[in-house]
């Protein structure tokens, strides 16, 4: 083989750093964990994973109770913690930024619990929700490092730093309330 195939010829092991619509539709669990293809922008894939979050979350909050929002939440975790796991290994990376499962489970959890609210209400929770995520301190931190790693502990590691960010979040609209 000359050395200019070989540069061309990608490396199977290599991590894959920017996932495609081909690598999404190629598994379940991809297209799961990628948010139904909301985490693949090259630019802050968990923003746009979150805005796609509260637009479902809005068209599907006129027909869903309390008790589906409830069981949509609880089995989406576990699914998503699956997705997580399994994504994280076919790309190998721990906690790849185009995993936006996290994102999108853990905004309809806020979402569910801060509703009935108006437009600036939902934008304020999107806001503190995005800051949490992406400073990851306190909490956030300590889940995201705790868990980090591959299989089913870095899958879960993967939800849970969200899961602290969308308690931050809550708290904060908790207090303003107060």
């Amino acid at each position: 083989m000359s050395d200019a195939s070989m540069a061309t010829t990608p490396d199977p092991t290599a991590p894959l750093h920017r996932p495609t619509w081909a690598f999404a539709l190629a598994h379940p669990a991809r297209f799961i964990a990628l948010g139904a293809g909301s985490g693949l922008p090259r630019f802050a894939p968990g923003t746009v994973g979150t805005l796609w979050a509260w637009a479902v979350f809005l068209l599907l909050e006129p027909w869903m109770s309390d008790t589906g929002w409830a069981a949509l939440i609880g089995l989406g975790t576990l699914v998503g913690w699956w997705a997580c796991t399994v994504t994280a290994q076919h790309m190998r990376i721990a906690d790849s930024s185009h995993i936006v499962i996290d994102e999108i489970i853990a905004f309809w959890l806020i979402l569910w619990l801060v509703m009935p609210t108006g437009f600036w209400g939902q934008l304020a929770a999107f806001a503190l929700f995005r800051l949490f995520d992406s400073v990851k301190f306190g909490p956030m931190a300590w889940a995201d490092q705790a868990f980090k790693g591959f299989g089913p502990r870095g899958g879960f590691g993967i939800m849970l730093d969200d899961f602290a960010a969308a308690l931050c979040t809550l708290l904060v609209i908790a207090l303003w309330k107060f």
